[in-house]
């Protein structure tokens, strides 16, 4: 599998589809529901390094057996349910700890980490498939 390819095709992905959610949600979904809490503009160093680390996760869990299987499928359900746990970690922590989270932030926020997470490993499975093709192999 050519790795790099694969890697950016996740990235860009996660990336454009997640920056359409958090500009359309964020203020209907987020901003109400967390208020004061949140910051102006976020923090961009640890923004950039989730970006960077996540799609790892993805080619691991979810692009890596969809090949291994030749299924697109395999790569929507192993990625959607990887994004699904890792996000759940994250909004199930957040709602045991922080007064402002919500239950309808967490089930929202954990459904999004599933449907973002299936999209960009099929989008990786699909460039890997694509890419090894095109070389031949």
């Amino acid at each position: 599998m050519p790795y790099a390819i694969t890697y950016a095709a996740v990235l860009v992905a996660f990336v454009a589809v997640d920056a359409v959610w958090l500009t359309k949600m964020g203020p209907v979904l987020y901003r109400p529901t967390l208020g004061d809490i949140l910051l102006e503009s976020p923090r961009f160093a640890p923004a950039v390094v989730f970006y960077l680390i996540y799609p790892i996760g993805i080619l691991a869990f979810a692009v890596a057996p969809a090949l291994k299987a030749e299924s697109v499928v395999t790569a929507i359900g192993w990625g959607a349910l990887f994004g699904a746990l890792a996000y759940a970690t994250y909004d199930l922590t957040n709602y045991a700890t922080l007064r402002n989270w919500t239950l309808q932030l967490t089930l929202a926020d954990i459904v999004w980490g599933g449907v973002l997470s299936g999209f960009a490993a099929a989008a990786g499975y699909g460039a890997a498939v694509a890419s090894r093709n095109w070389m031949g192999s």
